[in-house]
């Protein structure tokens, strides 16, 4: 009975304690710095592809987003065979126009940018991240690597070719010692 007068004692102190204070202002607090990178589906026209980017933007600041950076969507090729659910169908995808755009938000207005963008038919897939401090100083500009070869694109053959070369080079070696051990042993 003791502990629990004393445990009920600090549990009314701390209730009083905390009502009395005076919490700081977190508007600043609730907005995060925010990259939304998006693939816009290849059947979609080029022509066509800075409305639907114009309209991602328009989705952000409705939601109460403020744009910060971007980068427009260009077309390129996928790592990897992407599917995606069309009108009844799965379609494939090798290429896709890819984007992003940085933005200062609410984090509760999230959730309503991911619906968004979830309903436009013209998207392959889109991701939402929370950035750090230092991905806010140091943007990753996707397609300038691209045209100054920082990002190179590797072919998947290549590692099994240098491997193949790499396991005949073993395998001569073995020969000649085994070859040079016969000729001592005749000797």
């Amino acid at each position: 009975m003791i502990i629990c007068g004393i445990l009920g004692w600090l549990l009314d102190n701390s209730e009083i304690k905390m009502s009395e204070e005076t919490m700081p202002a977190t508007e600043a607090a609730d907005r995060n710095n925010y990259e939304l990178a998006f693939h816009i589906l290849p059947t979609v026209a080029e022509g066509e592809v800075s409305g639907v980017f114009e309209s991602i933007k328009a989705l952000i600041t409705t939601n109460g987003g403020e744009l910060k950076d971007e980068e427009a969507p260009e077309r390129f090729e996928l790592a990897y065979e992407v599917v995606k659910h069309i009108d009844t169908k799965n379609r494939k995808f090798n290429s896709a126009y890819f984007g992003w755009v940085r933005f200062v938000s609410e984090a509760v207005a999230i959730e309503a940018i991911n619906e968004g963008m979830d309903e436009n038919t013209n998207l392959l897939r889109h991701m939402v991240l929370k950035l750090t401090k230092v991905e806010e100083a140091e943007p990753f500009r996707f397609h300038e690597a691209l045209e100054s070869q920082k990002v190179v694109t590797v072919d998947a053959e290549a590692p099994k070719v240098a491997k193949e070369e790499e396991d005949n080079e073993e395998e001569e070696e073995v020969e000649e010692e085994e070859s040079e051990e016969a000729e001592e042993e005749k000797a």
